[in-house]
């Protein structure tokens, strides 16, 4: 079982579906829900700070939409590389997205912490297929 995890998403169904699977099928002791990127960044920005005077206790693994308002999942991710974040915190990104477009599966895989991705909505055959790679 994974100690915490974060869903990101826009969609307030999709949020609550995230985390009913989650923890139905207990796949995490701690779920925390985000609607954009900007949101994850200040969360992960917080966690950095706090980070230099304690140990801290980061989500390893991040459901993530890429079509969100404010900082969509792409700008998130470029963002977290560009403040060097994936060098303090050791996670994985499961990008979760209704789009089948060939080329944003191709640009997934540009980012070394993108694990996967996957189509929307979370299913339990989702999680255990990645559970395996983790």
């Amino acid at each position: 079982m994974i100690d915490k995890i974060v869903c990101v998403d826009d969609d307030s169904i999709a949020l609550m579906l995230c985390k009913k699977i989650i923890a139905k099928i207990e796949f995490a002791n701690e779920i925390l829900t985000f609607e954009n990127g900007e949101q994850l960044i200040e969360y992960f920005d917080e966690l950095f700070i706090a980070s230099k005077s304690e140990k801290v206790n980061y989500p390893k693994l991040i459901f993530l939409d890429l079509n969100m308002p404010i900082m969509d999942g792409w700008q998130f991710l470029e963002e977290f590389i560009t403040k060097e974040y994936h060098l303090f915190f050791d996670l994985k990104v499961i990008i979760l997205s209704s789009t089948i477009d060939p080329d944003d599966i191709n640009r997934s895989k540009t980012f070394p912490m993108v694990l996967g991705f996957s189509s929307k909505p979370i299913t339990k055959e989702i999680l255990e297929d990645f559970k395996n790679k983790l």
